[in-house]
């Protein structure tokens, strides 16, 4: 459990001080190279751009799912495609350029597949790691010792 609470501890340290930090610095350099006003003006073009981009491929992995479903296939992919675009969504809502990177990178459906290889790898290995701390049907644990009465 320890060791889970460090990841944790390291995620948030990661998104609360080294994200904001970075954004902070980037912001900095690129305003001081074309100017705080095209900086503003460039930031606003980024919003507006991921914001279609979102609504475009968000609608095309809604339909993706629809047919999935309607064939009674399991839409593995399309759930992944659909998390990564609205995870995207959520990064192109920050304000700054490296947020806006990264999320843009989980929206486009060329940088996608390799976004989705990731969080397929991820999500596998806590599977894996859950099923092993958990008891299963046969151990011990899982045994209620009782007594059938018969009426």
């Amino acid at each position: 459990m320890s060791r889970r609470r460090g990841s944790v501890l390291w995620m948030l340290l990661i998104a609360f001080v080294v994200v904001p930090l970075a954004e902070i610095f980037v912001l900095i350099q690129v305003g001081q190279v074309i100017g705080a006003w095209w900086t503003i003006v460039l930031l606003v073009l980024d919003s507006v751009i991921g914001a279609w981009l979102v609504k475009r491929e968000g609608a095309r992995a809604w339909r993706e799912l629809s047919g999935a479903l309607q064939t009674g296939r399991m839409p593995a992919r399309e759930i992944a495609d659909g998390a990564l675009i609205l995870i995207g969504g959520t990064l192109m809502l920050t304000p700054g350029f490296v947020t806006d990177a990264v999320g843009i990178a989980l929206i486009l459906p060329v940088t996608r597949p390799v976004a989705r290889r990731l969080l397929t790898t991820v999500v596998s290995r806590r599977l894996v790691v859950l099923n092993v701390t958990r008891p299963g049907p046969g151990s011990e644990d899982s045994v209620v010792r009782g007594e059938v009465i018969d009426e």
